[in-house]
């Protein structure tokens, strides 16, 4: 699966080229800061890397604020607001597959913070490559409108992280080259929802 993340993450970044311009000029001209945003991510077998993603929040906003993004989070940016709802803020990750540190199917890497809290069977999706999409990602696609109220962070920790493992680990279980072709074919469908 390597070979082929590696070729399709390279074919993507070239075919991609004239929409990272857009984007970041779009980022540039919205407000000012860095185009990428680097956030600290856990991989596989637990080695620490930098997720790459466009910037949709102001810069600065990782010290100003939690690591999760809930509905109405004042630091997202107008671009960025557009940027989040197509998911194309997540399209610089291809440069992370294709640095070998993720792949396009596996599960969301996650914040230090979050891993700490995992079980030994949650741990068991620090077994593989994180990916770019996952059955769990698609299934929580629009997480931000669950994350409500004054304590959803306690709503992210206690009930979507472990229903979101859960998924993964099942995906994990029965997972094949077609099912993370359907997989990736559902995830570029839904964007368009």
């Amino acid at each position: 699966m390597r070979f082929l993340d590696a070729i399709a993450s390279g074919l993507g970044l070239i075919v991609l080229s004239p929409l990272f311009l857009l984007v970041a000029l779009a980022i540039w001209l919205d407000s000012p800061g860095p185009v990428f945003f680097r956030a600290r991510r856990v991989g596989k077998e637990g080695v620490p890397f930098s997720l790459y993603k466009f910037r949709s929040m102001v810069a600065g906003a990782d010290k100003q604020g939690p690591g999760i993004t809930a509905t109405g989070d004042a630091r997202i940016t107008r671009v960025g607001r557009f940027l989040r709802r197509t998911k194309i803020d997540e399209l610089p990750q291809l440069i992370n597959v294709l640095e070998g540190e993720m792949s396009l199917v596996g599960p969301r890497p996650e914040d230090p913070r979050y891993v700490a809290l995992y079980t030994p069977e949650q741990r068991r999706v620090l077994a593989v490559r994180p990916g770019i999409t996952s059955a769990a990602s698609l299934a929580y696609r629009h997480e931000e409108q669950l994350l409500t109220g004054e304590d959803w962070e306690t709503t992210y920790r206690t009930r979507v992280l472990p229903e979101k493992l859960t998924i993964d680990l099942a995906y994990l279980e029965q997972r094949t080259i077609s099912s993370d072709l359907k997989l990736i074919f559902h995830t570029i469908t839904a964007i368009f929802d």
